[in-house]
């Protein structure tokens, strides 16, 4: 992609309508990578939100090419729900040893959370909650991918800054914490609902089906 192709492509309408769609449902995003990055010695938790930063972009530009695809296999947001429960979990129980080393003024007992199990956390949990807000931002670039690089690039960095932001107010604050871990609670159940929803009513239609064609037998 060369510079005359970029700037042929240039669309500031566009790129407002992309950072719009992502400034209003990436927040959950922020959120997820505060939570990862909290669990982290202090000196690590910057580096964990800039790698998380970049690892977001990368993850979001992929899954904008194969995101419709991927909400078309039947049971992707059931075990993408069942994925960001399994995250919650993790997150709630560091959050409760944290408390409790507080509580008890001793961390040398508990184990030390690695960079790698942050970085896993906020892959796995990204990529499960990002499919439906891919598609929303693909579907507000048309066929603009410059723009919708753009875009996303320029969307992360704003994330991350929320994320550094939301990571302060944890340190501070550790109660935020299990707001957090509720609102990822949350998105996981209704993920898993949508899929169980439909699979409710797509049994229902069929059996309806089948009892018309029996009478019309």
């Amino acid at each position: 992609m060369d510079l005359a192709h970029f700037a042929a492509n240039w669309d500031w309408g566009v790129l407002g309508k992309i950072l719009g769609a992502n400034i209003i449902l990436s927040g959950d995003n922020a959120v997820l990578i505060a939570l990862a990055a909290a669990g982290l010695p202090a000196a690590q938790r910057g580096r964990a939100i800039m790698i998380g930063m970049v690892l977001a972009v990368f993850l979001r530009i992929v899954l904008s090419l194969v995101a419709a695809y991927l909400l078309e296999i039947p049971g992707i947001m059931l075990v993408g729900g069942l994925v960001l429960l399994w995250i919650a979990y993790g997150f709630y129980k560091e959050t409760r040893n944290k408390a409790g080393e507080e509580e008890g003024g001793h961390e040398a007992e508990a184990e030390t959370k690695t960079m790698a199990v942050a970085l896993r956390q906020i892959v796995i949990a990204d990529v499960s909650m990002s499919l439906d807000n891919v598609l929303a931002v693909a579907g507000a670039a048309g066929n603009n991918m410059p723009m919708l690089i753009v875009g996303l690039v320029i969307s992360i960095l704003l994330m991350g800054v929320a994320a550094s932001l939301i990571a302060k107010l944890l340190e501070r604050f550790s109660w935020i914490a299990y707001v957090g871990v509720a609102l990822i609670i949350w998105i996981g159940v209704e993920m898993v609902w949508h899929d169980l929803h439909h699979f409710i009513n797509f049994g229902g239609t069929a059996s309806t089906m089948i009892q018309t064609g029996t009478r019309i037998g």
